[in-house]
């Protein structure tokens, strides 16, 4: 980075460390504004140029990568910190343990954007047009490595910001979240690539040119009904029971639950009636007889199909398998769809940590993983999608449920993380998957946040948090296939090729 003349070495570095660190730290947390409950999608776009620009600013690539990690520590502390509620409050983690374990975790997050950094002044050069490319792309590239390395994390997709209200996210149907953060960070580099230009030029105009073009196509795209209405509009009943996650295994309180979940299907009016993950304090086998027997006879009798979430085993040999199920109470065989996309050190504990078992008391922490292909399980005639908790951030995951499926089903528990953004954020999860299926998709919670969310992603009906309730909405079943149904990531990763390909070879002496 070259210095003004007469600039002292500290001024210089003073604003060494503020480019490279205090602007992107702040940036990063900046972003998290972009996501819900805040929707304020601008946010992202401006906080990635400005990384962008710290980048072209860099020295070297470990500059580079420190800048990344600043931006990365920002983005997720503030961002999933929540995760802090999980270990300690309910995980009976010791909260100094719990704090670092939080904070590594984040650290662990922040290496992809430093990853990107570093990779970007590696291989673009020293001009700054193909550094801010291949730092748009590098940026990408790494998310998507994050929603797939150990089993993946794609919590806070930059794409997931734009749902519902920006035009960029008309890219979800075409290229998928991956897609739209593409677009974010293409937005990011020209608006970086602007700010930089002193002057007014043919260049600047193809600039701005590229930034307004690039929302047109996305507002265009948005007005694509990319699937068709498969049958009549029907009455969907979410239950929400609110019970607290802390109380929930204790043996005086399990007949209350039993009753309050009784009580509201029963009283449901609707012939879909969805309960929500692991709703009821016991596996399904030990249930009272009379009580499962009371919800199927009441199914047959009412006309309703009541999607139970629970836990189901299964003896296999001399070992036992646990699923963490969705299972329809109205077919007499029971079928059930087990969820496959398990959360580590949640639901299986990796090799080589059987130790934390003696540090977290959660229960039911060692489940077995459902079939990667499951058949949709089916009621009132309709396919549906089912993803359980937080499977319904995997997009790719989500889509192989198509195009059988009409109607997309989260069943979800986000007690474990309190009154924190992380329920509003899973929410906002939900909507890039509506907009990226071109699908209806209801959520039933424990706690919050229970909904209803049409095909453009919008929340059409809610249950306010922390509250008891039953949520019924008409939702109209969908057939057809967008583009990113049918084609997944491969479209957005080969852009991501592309424009970094493209970037290196112009960056090249």
């Amino acid at each position: 980075m070259i210095e003004a003349a007469g600039a002292s070495p500290r001024a210089a570095a003073a604003r060494s460390l503020a480019l490279g660190l205090a602007v992107p730290g702040l940036a990063g947390a900046a972003c998290v504004a972009g996501f819900a409950p805040f929707y304020a999608w601008p946010v992202p776009i401006v906080a990635v140029a400005l990384l962008l620009h710290a980048w072209t600013r860099s020295v070297t690539p470990r500059q580079a990568a420190i800048s990344g990690l600043a931006f990365g520590l920002g983005y997720f502390l503030a961002g999933v910190s929540w995760v802090y509620v999980s270990l300690h409050v309910h995980g009976s983690m010791p909260a100094p343990l719990a704090a670092l374990a939080t904070f590594l975790f984040c650290f662990y997050l922040a290496l992809f954007p430093a990853g990107a950094g570093w990779a970007t002044v590696r291989m673009a050069g020293a001009r700054a047009g193909p550094r801010l490319a291949l730092g748009a792309a590098a940026l990408v590239g790494f998310e998507w490595l994050r929603g797939w390395l150990f089993t993946g994390f794609p919590w806070l997709n930059l794409g997931t910001s734009q749902a519902p209200a920006s035009p960029l996210a008309g890219f979800a149907p075409l290229i998928g979240a991956y897609g739209t953060s593409l677009a974010v960070a293409g937005a990011a580099a020209m608006l970086a690539a602007l700010v930089a230009s002193r002057a007014w030029s043919r260049g600047r105009a193809v600039l701005v040119a590229g930034v307004v073009g690039l929302f047109v196509v996305g507002g265009v795209a948005r007005e694509v009904a990319w699937t068709a209405a498969a049958g009549p509009a029907i009455p969907v009943a979410l239950l929400q029971g609110n019970v607290a996650q802390e109380v929930k295994w204790r043996d005086d309180v399990r007949p209350l639950i039993l009753e309050g979940y009784r009580r509201m299907i029963l009283a449901a009016q609707a012939p879909i009636v969805i309960i929500p993950e692991t709703a009821l304090p016991a596996l399904l086998d030990q249930l009272p007889a009379d009580y499962l027997a009371e919800l199927r006879e009441h199914a047959r009798a009412a006309g309703k199909h009541i999607l139970l979430g629970t836990v189901e085993r299964n003896a296999r040999g001399g070992d036992v398998d646990y699923y963490n199920s969705l299972v329809s109470l109205a077919d007499p065989a029971m079928p059930s769809y087990r969820k496959r996309h398990l959360v580590p050190f949640g639901e299986f504990i990796p090799p080589g940590f059987g130790w934390l078992l003696g540090v977290l008391r959660i229960p039911m922490s060692d489940f077995a993983r459902g079939p990667d292909k499951p058949s949709p399980l089916i009621a009132a005639g309709i396919p549906l999608g089912v993803a359980i908790c937080y499977e319904d951030i995997f997009g790719e995951e989500v889509i192989d449920a198509l195009p059988a499926a009409q109607l997309l089903v989260n069943v979800s528990n986000d007690a474990w993380f309190g009154r924190s953004f992380a329920a509003e954020q899973h929410l906002q999860a939900s909507q890039m998957r509506a907009l990226e299926t071109g699908r209806w998709m209801v959520r039933s919670t424990n706690t919050g946040v229970t909904a209803a969310i049409d095909p453009a992603g919008r929340v059409v009906s809610r249950l306010p948090q922390f509250t008891a309730g039953t949520l019924v909405e008409r939702v109209e079943p969908r057939a057809g296939m967008t583009p990113y149904a049918r084609f997944g990531n491969a479209a957005a990763l080969m852009l991501v090729a592309a424009l970094a390909a493209a970037a290196w070879r112009r960056g090249r002496p």
